[in-house]
């Protein structure tokens, strides 16, 4: 097995936290808004060119909104609307974080997917979302009679008449993701200010002034990735283009028991709503269902919902009715920047000095690197000569798959490093090497949320119910 990498702690000045005014620093020659899986996939490209970055973000980690509560779904875009910038940018998407995915560590497992027809109009459907899959560049994608369908799903509830699948479908760990592309833009020279909202924009002579929660920062480019709230960074810049609404996917997380009764990602056919609710594997070994799509006006309604949560079961029940009968782990829900147009929303304004980078949907942890290389493509538009893009430093993060190899069973690290034989969350196996690791990391987390989302410490059965008040306590004890 691979031993874990000790990244080492960057300088505490690249990375600025509340209690502390930001640094007193000549103008940037760009600064990204939002360190979502968009934005730090922004940030580490941009960290590739001779250019001083910043990475503004409102709360006190990374990835804290959208990018930490979605389906995490590796997509091939087999379905997208073809000819769209999503369509193409969610191919290249896939083609490149497989690929990073790879070298960094990230957990991917490709599992495929089953398009699950249940009436005759959704079967008559098929034939022409596996065209739609050949005119996105899509050979794969192939017809599933019912006899195929219950072979491959022994578990599927009566009923299913045939389906479309798609093998390259995939699920990727949504929370290394971001941590991967922030770290790797941290390292490289990037200053990534948490705990920074953005308050006031002004423009003039050639320089943004943004007013946040700890002081003021110049830049000549800005680049609004800020999600849910992009709309509202663009109207600070006089800017009225679309509007965000929220949508919610509430999701149910079954215990790591109900694992064998599903082999592929079971989607439904696609409605104008969305992908619709679905069965699926995760990496971490659980099965999730979910999401619903609720339209709101809060985009802080992350709550779940008696509501929501039997709207799935009914749901569930249909699919896959033996996870009914299993335990549920957890609950929680994420909302997606929806903007009533069915593609993303990037433009550049020259005139502004500005990229903004909006109405990235569901799609998105899929898409992060393409966009994040159209971005940069957009920047000589925009004003800025981004210069010769370095190759970046290698990089390799602690895999967190059920199928990883976790340090738990490691007899030649625990030999070396007895911490690592040390477990703390029993649930999620998680040892006292990792924790330490994560909290003296570039990025260490501030919270218990933080912390199970870069090493599944308290994310099990009993939600850290055993762990938690010893997860604190470290997290307390790791604090400056």
């Amino acid at each position: 097995m691979v031993a874990p990498r000790h990244t080492p702690a960057t300088p505490a000045t690249t990375v600025t936290r509340a209690g502390h005014p930001l640094p007193d620093a000549p103008p940037y020659d760009v600064t990204v808004i939002g360190a979502g899986v968009v934005g730090t996939a922004i940030a580490r490209a941009l960290s590739h060119h001779p250019l001083r970055t910043a990475l503004v973000e409102a709360t006190d980690d990374i990835a804290n909104g959208t990018s930490k509560a979605n389906t995490a779904i590796l997509h091939t875009g087999f379905d997208a609307a073809p000819g769209t910038l999503e369509a193409r940018l969610v191919r290249e998407g896939q083609r490149l974080l497989s690929a990073y995915a790879a070298r960094t560590g990230i957990p991917v497992d490709r599992v495929g997917a089953l398009l699950i027809a249940w009436d005759r109009e959704q079967l008559d459907a098929l034939p022409a979302l596996l065209a739609k899959a050949e005119r996105n560049g899509y050979p794969a994608a192939r017809l599933l009679d019912a006899e195929e369908t219950a072979a491959r799903e022994p578990h599927l509830g009566p009923g299913a008449l045939g389906a479309l699948e798609i093998p390259d479908e995939a699920v990727i760990c949504p929370w290394t993701t971001p941590l991967a592309y922030a770290t790797e833009a941290v390292l490289a020279g990037v200053h990534l200010h948490l705990d920074c909202p953005v308050q006031h924009i002004a423009y003039a002579e050639g320089l943004h002034t943004l007013t946040t929660a700890r002081g003021t920062l110049r830049t000549r480019l800005l680049i609004n990735a800020a999600g849910l709230h992009a709309d509202a960074i663009d109207r600070l810049l006089g800017l009225d283009t679309f509007t965000v609404r929220p949508r919610r996917g509430q999701l149910i997380v079954f215990d790591k028991l109900a694992r064998d009764l599903v082999h592929h990602i079971l989607l439904p056919v696609p409605t104008a709503a969305g992908k619709g609710v679905l069965v699926a594997p995760t990496v971490f070994g659980n099965v999730l269902l979910g999401p619903t799509a609720e339209d709101l006006d809060d985009k802080d309604a992350t709550e779940s919902t008696a509501e929501g949560l039997a709207q799935l079961r009914e749901k569930g029940r249909r699919i896959l009715p033996r996870l009914l009968d299993e335990e549920v782990t957890a609950v929680y829900a994420g909302l997606r920047a929806a903007t009533g147009q069915e593609d993303y929303r990037i433009t550049a304004h020259p005139d502004r000095a500005l990229i903004t980078v909006g109405g990235i949907r569901s799609t998105g942890l899929t898409a992060s690197m393409a966009i994040a290389e159209h971005v940069v493509s957009l920047l000589p538009g925009a004003g800025l000569d981004p210069g010769e893009p370095a190759e970046p430093a290698p990089l390799t993060l602690l895999g967190l798959g059920e199928t990883s190899d976790r340090p738990y069973l490691d007899a030649g690290l625990i030999a070396r490093d007895p911490a690592y034989g040390t477990v703390v969350c029993h649930c999620e196996r998680v040892t006292e090497g990792e924790i330490r690791d994560a909290l003296a990391s570039v990025l260490p987390p501030r919270s218990a949320a933080g912390l199970a989302r870069r090493t599944r410490a308290g994310n099990g059965r009993c939600q850290g119910f055993h762990c938690g008040a010893t997860l604190r306590a470290r997290i307390e004890e790791a604090r400056p």
